[in-house]
C-alpha cells in the first residue's frame, strides 16, 4: 500500500494556492471518509509543530469522500472548498502546517496534512527563502503517477505524499545517503531506508523531497541560530516575480531539481541587479518545467523530451521539457550556478561513491565561505553527518599551477573559485540502489552521456561517470552583479549541526545578505555617475 498513498488516510487534504500574503484567505480542499474532522494551523518554526502556537482551529468540520478522478495525479482533484482558513495580519512569513484529524478514524489513518506558505508584504532586511514546491510535486506520487512513474503532468491541486510535509524523526533511516557509523557497511542497496518506509506506510519517493526532508531541516536550523527569513515557493519566481524585489540575498536549499524558463529570468535577474543568490542544493536546476494553469500543473517529459515534447521542431523548442543543458535547449544551469548535474549527479547512492566520506575535501582555505571554521587545507567538512549525498552539482574540474582546483568547462561563469570538492558520480542501468531500480530508458549516466557528449562511447560514459560535488563562489553577471554560492549537496542540511558547517552556513548568509546592499548602491553610483 506504501507504494500508492492515495487515500492512504482518512483524511486528506491541498490547498488552493501554494503561497498567500497576509490578509487572504486560504481555502482548503478535503476529502474526508469520517463525519467529521477537526483542523489545526501552526506556523512550523525551531520547535516542533507539537508544541508551536495554535494560530488558527476549527472543530466538528462536516467530513465527504468527494469523488476522486482516475486523472488526479495529473489534473488534480477537483475536490470543493470543505473551509477557508483566514491569514492574519500578524501572521510572519513562513511555512504554515495544516493538521487534520478525522473523528472516529484509526489511530493509524486518522491524521493528514497539508501546506502553504505566507509571504512578506514587501522585503525586509531578512534573507528569501524559496521553497522547492516545484520538486515536492514531481516527486509526488498522490493519486497514481509522479514524474518518475510514467507520468509528464503532474498536479499541485491534490494531497502531498505522506511524509512528505510530517513524519517521526530518526537519525538516518529516512536518508537516502545513509552516513555509516564505525564498522558498517554503507546501505547500497537502500535496504534500510525501505525497511522504515514500510514500516510507516510512506511512498518510495517521500525522501527525495519535501518540507519535512530538507527545507524544515534549514529552517529549525535558522531559527535557532537568530536567522529570520522570509519565505516564498517556487511557481511564486514565474507569477510573482516581483517577490525578489528589494531582497539582498534569495536562497534554495535542500533539492531544488525544477526550474522554469520564468523562474531562472527571476532569479538571473535579481542577481544581474545586484542580488545574491546561494544554492545549498543538490540537483539543482536540472530539469526545465513548464508551469500553467497559474502554477496549479507542471510539465516535464524529462528523459524522453527530446522524442515526445510537442514544442521539439517548433520554434519554442528551447522551451523543451528536459535537461537545462540538453543541445535542444542550450542553457546549461552551470551558467548561473557555476555548476551542473552533467559533472556530478550522486553521492554514497548505489554504485556511485557508495563508501566515500560523505564529507567535502577543503583546498581554498583561505576563502571567505571557510572564516571562522579552523579548516585548513585537505580537512574533511561535514563527513561525520554526511554532508555530501545523495544528489549533487560539479564542475568541470582541472588543477592550475598551484595544485588546486579550477572550473575548466569553457562556459563557467566569471570570477568562479572552487573552494572544495567530494568525488560524485551518476548511474547507470544496474547501478542503482537495489530497492529502487530505474527503468532502462532513466538511467542518468547513459542518457547524459547521450545528450550532453553526443553518444554512449567509453569516452562519453567516462565523462560522465568521473563527476564530483562541488563547493564554489561565482559572479555570472560579471563584476558588476551579485554573487551566486553554490554547495552542490541536498544533504548539506542534514549536517547542520556540524559546527564548521553551520559556520559555512552563516558565512554565506551573513556575508550575501550584506553585500548586496553594497553591490546595489555600487550600481546606482554608477547609473548617477553614467547620468
Amino acid at each position: 500500500m506504501a507504494d500508492d498513498v492515495t487515500h492512504y488516510d482518512a483524511v486528506e487534504a491541498y490547498c488552493d494556492q501554494l503561497s498567500y500574503l497576509p490578509g487572504e484567505g486560504v481555502g482548503v480542499h478535503v476529502w474526508c471518509a469520517t463525519e467529521q474532522f477537526d483542523v489545526d494551523v501552526r506556523r512550523w518554526g525551531s520547535t516542533t509543530p507539537g508544541n508551536d502556537e495554535v494560530l488558527w482551529s476549527q472543530r466538528d468540520v462536516p467530513g465527504v469522500a468527494h469523488p476522486t478522478p482516475a486523472n488526479a495525479d495529473s489534473h488534480g482533484c477537483g475536490w470543493p472548498v470543505a473551509l477557508n482558513i483566514p491569514v492574519s495580519s500578524d501572521w510572519s512569513s513562513g511555512c504554515y502546517l495544516v493538521t487534520l484529524h478525522a473523528q472516529g478514524a484509526t489511530h493509524d489513518r486518522a491524521i493528514g496534512h497539508a501546506m502553504f506558505v505566507v509571504r512578506a508584504k514587501r522585503a525586509t532586511g531578512n534573507p528569501l527563502l524559496v521553497l522547492a514546491t516545484n520538486t515536492y510535486n514531481a516527486y509526488n506520487n498522490w493519486g497514481g503517477r509522479s514524474l518518475y512513474t510514467g507520468g509528464h503532468q503532474v498536479s499541485f491541486d491534490r494531497p502531498f505524499g505522506r511524509g512528505m510535509l510530517v513524519r517521526p524523526h530518526t537519525e538516518r533511516d529516512d536518508r537516502k545517503s545513509r552516513p555509516t557509523h564505525a564498522g558498517e557497511d554503507p546501505d547500497v542497496d537502500g535496504v534500510v531506508y525501505q525497511e522504515y518506509r514500510f514500516a510507516h506506510g510512506y511512498p518510495g519517493y517521500m525522501s527525495s523531497a519535501g518540507w519535512f526532508t530538507y527545507e524544515r531541516r534549514f529552517v529549525e536550523w535558522a531559527e535557532r541560530n537568530g536567522i529570520a527569513l522570509d519565505y516564498a515557493v517556487s511557481s511564486d519566481l514565474q507569477h510573482e516575480p516581483a517577490v525578489v524585489n528589494g531582497y539582498r540575498l534569495v536562497l534554495g536549499v535542500g533539492h531544488d531539481e525544477y526550474w522554469s524558463a520564468a523562474q531562472r529570468d527571476t532569479i538571473e535577474a535579481h542577481v544581474a541587479a545586484g542580488g545574491n543568490y546561494a544554492s545549498l542544493s543538490g540537483n539543482t536546476m536540472f530539469w526545465q518545467v513548464r508551469l500553467t494553469d497559474h502554477g496549479r500543473s507542471l510539465t516535464a517529459h524529462k528523459y524522453s523530451a527530446h522524442r515526445n515534447d510537442p514544442v521539439v521542431g517548433t520554434a519554442a523548442e528551447h522551451t523543451m521539457s528536459g535537461m537545462w543543458c540538453d543541445p535542444l535547449v542550450g542553457r546549461p544551469e552551470w551558467r548561473f550556478l557555476g555548476a551542473g548535474s552533467a559533472f556530478g549527479l550522486y553521492s554514497r547512492f548505489g554504485q556511485a561513491t557508495p563508501r566515500a566520506s560523505g564529507g567535502f575535501t577543503v583546498y581554498r582555505d583561505d576563502h571567505w565561505l571557510f572564516e571562522g571554521t579552523g579548516l585548513r587545507y585537505g580537512d574533511q567538512l561535514g563527513a561525520a553527518l554526511g554532508a555530501v549525498g545523495y544528489e549533487t552539482v560539479g564542475v568541470r574540474l582541472g588543477i592550475d599551477e598551484f595544485g588546486l582546483p579550477i572550473a575548466v568547462q569553457p562556459d563557467a561563469p566569471p570570477h568562479t573559485e572552487v573552494v572544495a570538492f567530494a568525488p560524485a558520480s551518476s548511474l547507470g542501468e544496474g547501478e542503482y540502489p537495489a530497492s529502487v531500480a530505474a527503468s532502462a530508458d532513466q538511467c542518468d549516466l547513459e542518457f547524459v552521456a547521450e545528450r550532453v557528449y553526443g553518444d554512449t562511447s567509453p569516452d562519453s560514459i567516462a565523462r560522465v561517470r568521473h563527476g564530483n560535488a562541488v563547493m564554489l563562489t561565482c559572479n555570472p553577471s560579471g563584476a558588476s552583479g551579485g554573487t551566486v554560492a553554490t554547495i552542490g549537496s541536498t544533504d548539506w542540511v542534514y549536517a547542520l549541526d556540524d559546527a564548521a558547517v553551520g559556520q559555512v552556513t552563516a558565512n554565506v548568509i551573513r556575508r550575501l545578505n550584506r553585500l548586496a546592499l553594497a553591490t546595489a548602491q555600487r550600481i546606482r553610483w554608477a547609473s548617477h555617475r553614467r547620468s
